[in-house]
């Protein structure tokens, strides 16, 4: 009898602590905010053009891409946003920054027009500018940025744009507006690629014979402090069949250093 009752306590407590076990895992959940399902973010290509330049070149300061095109072919907010910087650039020219609500900054810069005032909301695929060669630009192009949080005076937050808007290669076509993704968002030809070539062709110079730096960056429009920096030369010497780099890299588009974009 004294068994039967034992094994009855045993078998009661056991229930009891199941069904405690039971109600805690209920209010545990309860407790949890509902799974939300993350919606995958399509970007958009902000112009289209020409790939005539990718993320990390010049020995790792340019923190963007570049793609060529037309004077005045339009310029694609890439994300919808907030324009937190609308101004003219003595670096980036006329130069649009967004801040997007996942958290990204994207810019846009030598531009010819800007069509988007700060403060202002836009949409993905609106267009906010033309593509122009205003500030330090050796050719009508858009400079396009990204950034993981928001934008500083290192550009230590730019990632490669790769990462977002999907594999391209220098020299690939882009059709603006098509979203990341889609097959038909870079076309690439022999043609497209020649032509993207002879573009970066154009700010490069081959040293002749006789050629000096002085009358290299006066037919370039440029110093020859900003020459000799380019291309990381400590001296004045050059010799013939040497490559210069004529194109000036885009260092800070706010001249007051002011690296606080809230």
């Amino acid at each position: 009898m004294k068994e039967y009752i034992f094994r009855f306590l045993i078998a009661g407590i056991m229930a009891v602590c199941i069904s405690l076990l039971f109600l805690g895992s209920k209010q545990a959940n309860a407790e949890e905010p509902g799974a939300v399902a993350k919606e995958k973010v399509e970007w958009t290509w902000p112009a289209e053009g020409i790939i005539s330049d990718t993320f990390g070149t010049r020995r790792g300061r340019h923190k963007g891409i570049d793609i060529a095109g037309s004077r005045g072919s339009a310029v694609f907010a890439a994300l919808d946003g907030k324009v937190i910087k609308s101004y003219l650039s003595s670096t980036y020219g006329n130069a649009i920054l967004i801040k997007h609500p996942n958290g990204y900054v994207t810019v846009y810069a030598h531009l010819d027009k800007r069509l988007a005032g700060e403060g202002e909301q836009v949409k993905k695929g609106q267009k906010i500018g033309t593509m122009g060669t205003t500030g330090f630009s050796t050719g009508v192009h858009l400079h396009f940025e990204i950034h993981q949080s928001e934008w500083t005076f290192k550009k230590e937050n730019a990632i490669n744009p790769v990462h977002i808007l999907g594999r391209f290669e220098e020299g690939d076509f882009i059709a603006g507006r098509f979203n990341s993704g889609m097959s038909t968002e870079v076309i690439q030809t022999r043609e497209t690629r020649v032509a993207a070539l002879e573009d970066k062709a154009k700010s490069i110079h081959i040293v002749q014979k006789g050629d000096t730096l002085w009358d290299i960056a006066r037919a370039s429009g440029i110093e020859v402090n900003e020459l000799m920096e380019l291309n990381s030369l400590e001296t004045i010497t050059i010799f013939p069949g040497q490559e210069l780099n004529l194109e000036k890299w885009e260092p800070d588009p706010f001249p007051n250093g002011s690296a606080a974009l809230n």
